[in-house]
Parts: C-alpha cells; structure tokens; sequence
C-alpha cells in the first residue's frame, strides 16, 4: 500500500484548504484512513480517522467542527476539508492507511502505512 498527500500550502487564518490522500496497492479502498499532523517542534498528533466502511468517523477535539474527512473509493482517494483554519494548525499534514477492514483508531501505532507529508502553513 502506498499513501501520497497532497494540497497542502500557505493561508491566511479563517480560510480553507483540502488536503488529498492517493492510495494504492491491494485493496486501497477497504482500509481504516487517517490524518495526522505534526508541527514544528513538537510530536505528531492524531487528527482524524474513518473506519473502512466509512461508518465510524473520530475526531480530534481541535478540530472538531471546522475538519471534514471524505472519502472517494472509486478514486481511492481520501479527503480531509479543513475550514476556519488557525495558526494552531499549521503543521506537516500526514494521511495513514491501517489493515483491511479495519476499524477508526486514534494511535499511530495502528497505522502500518504512511504517506510523506504534506505543508499546511496558517497565517495570523
């Protein structure tokens, strides 16, 4: 399975970006997603995780209510809408892939795949 991020960038505070995740490789579509962020100078943090079935969906606290994960199967493609956007949330954005059929979990040690990252920068 491999994951790659994208969409990242530099916005000002209060505005919008969305950030998409590709992944390929067996059975993309039939795994628990995930994003994750980690900010300058501090440990990667859970974000938001969807179950394979896409019934469960977890978020973190933080973003609650401004955050939207999605999620496209016939594109194999999972989204993560990002609105109201604070300067608390600027940070390298990661999408994580757990095993097939699997359920939303928040720690990163259920995740076995990775993709590479991608900027999101929030300015004041």
């Amino acid at each position: 399975v491999q994951l790659q991020a994208s969409g990242g960038g530099l916005v000002q505070a209060g505005g919008s970006l969305r950030l998409s995740c590709a992944i390929s490789g067996r059975s993309a579509g039939n795994r628990a997603m995930g994003w994750f962020r980690q900010a300058p100078g501090k440990e990667r943090e859970f974000v938001v995780a969807i179950s394979w079935n896409d019934d469960s969906i977890n978020y973190a606290d933080s973003v609650k209510g401004r955050f939207t994960i999605s999620r496209d199967k016939a594109k194999n493609a999972v989204y993560l809408q990002m609105n109201n956007l604070k300067p608390e949330d600027t940070a390298v954005y990661f999408c994580a892939s757990r095993k097939l059929y699997s359920s939303a979990r928040y720690s990163q040690e259920d995740y076995a795949y990775w993709g590479q990252g991608t900027l999101v920068t929030v300015s004041s």
